[in-house]
């Protein structure tokens, strides 16, 4: 690689400030600290940079060692995409159960709640809330990430989770403009197409991001798909009409526009990050977020080098790259006033009612949020330890294959001596032979979306009638089983909500 720049000049500054990169480890590297000090202005954590509360509020004293204004993000949904709680599963339900409950101060209180456990650690920026309508069943990549199939109820619990985050100082991210709902491509792995007219899209798709940005969401994250109403050539993340056009001059957001991440495929595998990040800068994004897979030095040089280069050359504007710049300052200044605000508080012993360490908002909503069915065989609550079958699917990447879903573990608790398997084919003679005589609770996960699951779920009722089926994706199959329960999602806190109704004690 060759690095086109050396010093701390207001261009390689404005190119570094724009970036907000990943890195391996748990402290921050050398070089890392390094270029905060050369004018980088954010870095995005993922689960692979925390193992707990104490560690992490390490890492951000650490990074704010180097420059006190550093914004410093995360991908913290709750619910299933959890970077907090990556290795043991989310204190809070997701987007999906919260819809489902559809009380918009249970979703504030627990936003709220969330958000102030991301201050407390140091973190100001949250890639979230998820506001895309998810009107398309087959969605592979958001599912539970939403709140569901109803733009006005996406809106109302956009607005409150929003409202919920940055009240305690941490500024929300609001995504994936324009709405990645009504698609059955991951654009981790390829460029989803939306081919709905604007009509369509204004009364569906934008609902919940005009009532983000009349909420006064400090960020909205750019979609890595192709709207052919909008923009019929380019990504919404590369498109002046989508992210200048529409969210700027139309909608009137005024604050932080940051990309998705660049290195997945629906852009990288067509433009390059390089090319696709001055693109994106180019359309109007303040900042491009990278670091899920790519996380190294050689990453954040070469994304300013082509920064750098695009400005010398006149394909990318100079007062654009210094427009983005001072987007991102502006909302470092906004976490920084917060963090200090937040630090008098403290020291006045100022806590705000319900959001004392320890509550138990997550649980609180988790249990509200189950839906129990009773089948036609009767059914009597597992008294002894049962058999777990989890019937597992292929995680997708925003989600992760790290963090641990089911309810083998509560249930365990609960019941000492459950045993769990995981099965992932139709079959069932295994599954029936290792549980024995013993009840029998088979965990899925979107059963609407997998034939192989759906057709082991209805082997295994038809063999064992007093199965206890519980639903941890979207709630969208007939339910099955002597008790069918729908957690709307697969936290932690979900699976202990369903252990408690399986064994009859739930709240």
């Amino acid at each position: 690689m060759t690095t086109l720049v050396h010093g701390t000049d207001t261009l390689t500054r404005d190119a570094l400030t724009v970036l907000q990169p990943g890195f391996v480890g748990t402290t921050a590297p050398d070089w890392l600290l390094r270029r905060i000090g050369e004018g980088l202005s954010s870095v995005g954590l993922f689960g692979r940079n925390i193992v707990s509360p104490e560690q992490l509020t390490a890492l951000t004293a650490q990074l704010r060692a180097e420059r006190d204004d550093v914004l410093v993000a995360i991908d913290e949904e709750g619910g299933d995409v959890t970077r907090l709680e990556v290795k043991q599963g989310s204190s809070f339900p997701g987007n999906y159960a919260l819809g489902s409950v559809d009380d918009v101060e249970l979703t504030r209180a627990v936003a709220r709640e969330l958000g102030r456990r991301l201050a407390a650690c140091g973190v100001d920026l949250n890639w979230a809330p998820s506001a895309d309508v998810n009107s398309n069943a087959e969605n592979p990549v958001i599912g539970v990430r939403s709140f569901g199939p109803d733009p006005d109820l996406v809106a109302r619990h956009t607005v409150a989770y929003v409202d919920g985050l940055q009240g305690v100082g941490v500024a929300a991210c609001t995504k994936h403009f324009p709405g990645h709902g009504d698609t059955n491509v991951d654009s981790h792995d390829a460029l989803p197409r939306i081919d709905v007219d604007l009509a369509t899209l204004h009364a569906r798709e934008l609902v919940p991001f005009r009532a983000a940005v009349a909420a006064g969401t400090k960020a909205v994250m750019s979609a890595h798909i192709l709207l052919s109403a909008l923009d019929p050539h380019r990504p919404a993340t590369l498109s002046p009409q989508i992210l200048t056009g529409l969210l700027r001059q139309e909608l009137g957001f005024e604050g932080l526009i940051v990309t998705d991440g660049m290195e997945m495929q629906a852009v990288a595998a067509t433009y390059g990050i390089e090319r696709g990040s001055v693109l994106a800068i180019a359309a109007g994004a303040d900042a491009i977020c990278v670091g899920g897979g790519l996380c190294d030095e050689d990453t954040v040089l070469q994304l300013r080098d082509a920064l750098v280069t695009a400005v010398r050359t006149g394909e990318l504007p100079e007062e654009r790259l210094a427009d983005a710049a001072a987007r991102v300052r502006a909302l470092a200044a906004w976490t920084q006033a917060h963090r200090a605000r937040g630090a008098e508080s403290v020291s006045g012993a100022a806590v705000q009612e319900g959001t004392a360490p320890g509550t138990d908002i997550g649980l609180v909503a988790a249990r509200r949020a189950l839906k129990v069915t009773r089948g036609k065989q009767p059914h009597t609550p597992v008294s002894s330890a049962p058999y777990v079958a989890s019937f597992t699917p292929v995680a997708n990447f925003a989600v992760g294959d790290e963090t641990p879903w089911g309810i083998a573990a509560e249930l365990e608790r609960l019941l000492p001596g459950t045993e769990t398997g995981s099965y992932a084919d139709s079959s069932v003679d295994a599954l029936l032979a290792a549980a024995g005589e013993r009840r029998i609770v088979a965990v899925v996960r979107d059963v609407h979306r997998h034939v192989w699951m759906t057709e082991a779920l209805d082997a295994l009722v038809a063999a064992r009638p007093d199965t206890v089926v519980v639903e941890m994706g979207l709630n969208e199959a007939e339910p099955r089983g002597a008790l069918h329960i729908a957690t709307h999602g697969a936290a932690r806190v979900c699976g202990r909500a369903a252990a408690e109704a399986v064994v009859g004690t739930g709240a």
